[in-house]
C-alpha cells in the first residue's frame, strides 16, 4: 500500500515487529483473525488437479456469469452441471480456452458460461474431467447482487477506518513553526494510520487518489444514487460517512488555499514524529512536498467538497461544517490551484493525472454552481486530456512518450470524460469526448484480448525505469512492473481492476451501447467489466476473495506488515512474480512476512473503487 514495512528502515531493525508473525492458513470468510504465532505466512497456487473458480460473493441476475476451470490431469472429455438451490438446471461440455502457460505450466483451461440462468437463487457449478470431479463455491444470484450483498459492509469499512486520535488536532507542519488541526479522516490502510490525499508524488506519474476520492465516492453515492442506498436502508450511513470525509477536507485546507497532502509518521516508525509533510522513497524521508497539486488529491478533494455541498442541500443534513462552507472551500481551493498547481508537483510539470482530476473538480463545481467559467475550464482540461490520447486509444502520461498506466485508478480518464459529457451542451465538443471514450474502451478490450487470457485480466502498457525515469521499449503485461519510478512500490491491483470495470460500464453507457448482456452493454464490454470484479471476488487462480468477510477463503492476517483486517476491506491482491522487473509471472503472499503488505494489506482505494463500481453496475447513472 503506502509503505514498505518495518524491514525497510535504514540500518534499523525493529526486533519486536520482526518477532511477530501469524498463521499462514487462509481463514474462512468472516472468521476471527488467527492468534499470533511464529509460523511464517506463505500462500502458493493450489495444487489440486481440477479447480473450479467463480465469483464467490454475488452475481447479477441479468449479467455475465462466468466460470474458469483449471485442469492439470491427463486429457479427457469435460462436462459441467449448473445447479440452482442444489438442483441441476443446465448441463454441457466444457469450452476449451487457448493454451496459457505464464502462470501455471502444464495446465489446461476451460470456461463455463451460465449467463442465461436468470432466476434468483444459490448457484454452484459441478465439473468432471476423466475421473476428476470438483465443484465451485456457492454464489447468490439476484438483482443488484453485489451491492445488496456487500453494500453495508463496504460502507462499514470506512467507519471502521476512521482516525479519531485527538493528537491530530495539533500537529506541526514539516520545516515550519506552524501547528494545525488535521483531526478526522480515515487511516490509509490496515497497517498504516497515516492519512493521505495521495502519496508517491515524488514519482510524478504514480499519484493515487486516496482519502479525497473516498470522500467523493461517498458524497456522490449519497447524492446521485440516493434511491439505491435508501432502498437498501443505507442512506443515513452513507451520508454520515460522506460528511465525515468532507469535514476532514475542510480541516486540511490551508488558509492560503491548498490542501495538506499527507499526515505521516513513517508508517508508525518508533520515534518518528507525526506531522503534515511529504515523503519520498522507501525510507519515507520527510519533504516539503505537502501542498496538494490536482494530481496529489487536490482535484478530487475539490470534487468531493462540491458534491458534499449538493448532498447537504438535498438532505438538509451536514457534518460539523455546512454545505455553504463545503462549496466555499471547493471554490477557494480551485482558484488557488488554477494559479499555482504546477508549483506543487515534484517536477513542476502537469501530467495526465492533473488533467483528469482537475476535470472531475470542474465538473462538480459546475454541477454545484452552474457557473459558465467552470464549464470553460472543463473544456480546456478535457481537450488537454484528449490530446494525450494515441490513435489506438491508449494515453500518454507526460508531454513525451511515457505510456499511461496506473495501479489504482486506470479507469479514471474515461470516468472523467464521461462526467464531462454530462455537462457539455456543445454537440461538437461532446462528440469529441465520446469518440475519445469509445477508442479508449476499445484499447482496453484489445490489449486485454491480445494474448491468451483465461481470466480476462485487464492488461496494461508500460515502460521500465532507466536512471529513475520510464524509458526504452514499450511493453505489455498483466501486472504493473516492479521496476518503476517509485523505486520500491508495487502491489496487488484490486483498485485498478474496479476502476476499469466502472469505466467500461459508465463509458459504455455514454456510448449508447444498449446491449443486452448485462449493465446495458454488449457481451464483450459486459464480460470485461464483470471479469475485473470477479478476479477480486474469488475468480482467480488462488481461489481467494480479497473482500474480507465474503467468499470461501480470505487473505491471511499478517500483523507485522499488513496490520488489522476489517470486514468490508479489500486486500491489495495478486501481483507478478517476486524478482520480475516487468511483473511477469504470478505471486500472492509468498513471504517473508515483512513484505506481505504488497498482497495482504487492506487499502482505502480498493474498497472505494469497489463501492463505486458496484454502484455503476446497479443502474444507469443519474446526476
Amino acid at each position: 500500500m503506502t509503505r514498505l514495512p518495518h524491514s525497510r528502515k535504514t540500518g534499523i531493525q525493529v526486533m519486536a515487529a520482526l518477532a511477530m508473525a501469524v498463521s499462514g492458513l487462509l481463514q474462512p470468510a468472516g472468521a476471527a483473525s488467527p492468534e499470533a504465532s511464529k509460523t511464517t505466512v506463505s500462500v502458493s497456487l493450489p495444487k489440486e488437479p481440477l479447480l473450479v473458480h467463480i465469483n464467490e460473493v454475488a452475481l447479477e441476475r441479468k449479467g455475465p456469469k462466468l466460470v474458469v476451470v483449471e485442469y492439470a490431469g491427463e486429457a479427457g472429455e469435460g462436462t459441467y452441471t449448473v445447479l440452482r438451490d442444489g438442483k441441476p438446471i443446465k448441463k454441457g461440455e466444457l469450452r476449451p480456452l487457448p493454451p496459457f502457460t505464464e502462470w501455471s505450466p502444464g495446465k489446461r483451461y476451460f470456461s463455463v458460461d451460465f449467463s442465461d440462468a436468470e432466476e434468483a437463487g444459490k448457484y454452484e457449478v459441478d465439473v468432471r474431467i476423466g475421473n476428476q470431479q470438483a465443484q465451485s463455491a456457492s454464489v447468490p444470484v439476484r438483482d443488484n447482487a453485489v451491492f445488496a450483498t456487500t453494500g453495508a459492509q463496504l460502507l462499514g469499512y470506512f467507519k471502521r477506518s476512521r482516525h479519531t486520535d485527538d493528537a491530530d488536532r495539533d500537529l506541526p507542519i514539516f520545516k515550519s513553526t506552524r501547528r494545525v488541526n488535521v483531526w478526522g479522516g480515515w487511516q490509509d490502510a490496515g497497517g498504516d494510520k497515516g492519512k493521505y490525499l495521495s502519496h508517491l508524488g515524488y514519482a510524478n506519474h504514480f499519484n493515487p487518489q486516496q482519502a479525497s476520492i473516498a470522500a467523493w465516492v461517498l458524497a456522490y453515492g449519497a447524492h446521485a444514487r440516493k434511491a439505491l442506498f435508501t432502498a437498501h436502508g443505507l442512506q443515513t450511513q452513507v451520508e454520515d460517512e460522506a460528511f465525515w470525509g468532507a469535514d476532514y477536507l475542510h480541516r486540511i485546507l490551508d488558509a492560503k488555499g491548498y490542501f495538506y497532502t499527507t499526515v505521516f509518521d513513517q508508517w508508525g516508525t518508533p520515534g518518528a514524529k507525526r506531522m503534515v509533510t511529504g515523503y519520498e522513497g522507501a525510507a519515507g524521508t520527510y519533504t516539503t512536498l505537502y501542498r496538494s497539486a490536482f494530481r496529489a488529491g487536490g482535484g478530487m478533494a475539490i470534487a468531493a467538497l462540491a458534491r458534499a455541498s449538493m448532498l447537504a442541500k438535498q438532505s438538509g443534513r451536514h457534518g460539523e461544517f455546512d454545505g455553504a462552507q463545503y462549496l466555499a472551500d471547493a471554490e477557494r481551493a480551485y482558484a488557488h490551484l488554477r494559479k499555482f498547481n504546477p508549483q506543487y508537483g515534484a517536477d513542476g510539470k502537469e501530467n495526465i493525472i492533473d488533467d483528469y482530476t482537475a476535470l472531475m473538480a470542474l465538473v462538480e463545481l459546475h454541477n454545484a454552481t452552474g457557473q459558465s467559467r467552470y464549464l470553460d475550464d472543463a473544456r480546456e482540461r478535457a481537450a488537454s486530456l484528449i490530446a494525450r490520447q494515441q490513435a489506438d486509444g491508449g494515453f500518454i502520461s507526460d508531454g513525451g512518450s511515457r505510456p499511461y498506466y496506473h495501479a489504482a485508478e486506470a479507469g479514471l480518464p474515461v470516468i472523467s470524460l464521461s462526467a464531462y459529457v454530462d455537462i457539455e451542451p456543445d454537440q461538437g465538443r461532446r462528440q469529441r469526448a465520446l469518440d475519445a471514450i469509445g477508442v479508449a474502451l476499445k484499447h482496453e478490450l484489445t490489449i486485454t484480448n491480445a494474448v491468451a487470457n483465461p481470466y480476462g485480466y485487464a492488461r496494461q502498457r508500460f515502460q521500465l525505469t532507466q536512471d529513475g525515469k520510464a524509458a526504452g521499449e514499450v511493453l505489455e503485461g498483466f501486472f504493473i512492473p516492479h521496476r518503476n519510478e517509485t523505486g520500491y512500490w508495487w502491489q496487488g491491483e484490486s483498485a485498478r481492476l474496479a476502476s476499469l470495470s466502472a469505466a467500461m460500464i459508465i463509458g459504455g453507457r455514454k456510448l449508447a451501447d444498449h446491449g443486452t448482456a448485462g449493465y446495458g452493454l454488449s457481451a464483450e464490454r459486459a464480460g470485461y467489466a464483470q471479469s475485473q470484479l470477479d478476479w477480486t471476488l474469488g475468480r482467480n487462480p488462488y481461489g481467494i476473495s480479497m473482500l474480507y468477510g465474503f467468499g470461501r477463503k480470505n487473505p491471511p492476517t499478517v500483523l507485522e506488515s499488513a496490520g488489522e483486517m476489517f470486514v468490508g476491506g479489500i486486500s491489495n491482491g495478486i501481483t507478478g512474480a517476486v524478482g520480475s522487473d516487468t511483473g511477469a509471472g504470478i505471486s500472492f503472499a509468498p513471504g517473508p512476512d515483512s513484505e506481505q503488505w504488497r498482497w495482504v494489506e487492506q487499502w482505502i482505494p480498493h474498497t472505494t473503487w469497489m463501492l463505486f463500481a458496484v454502484m455503476a453496475m446497479t443502474a444507469d447513472e443519474t446526476r
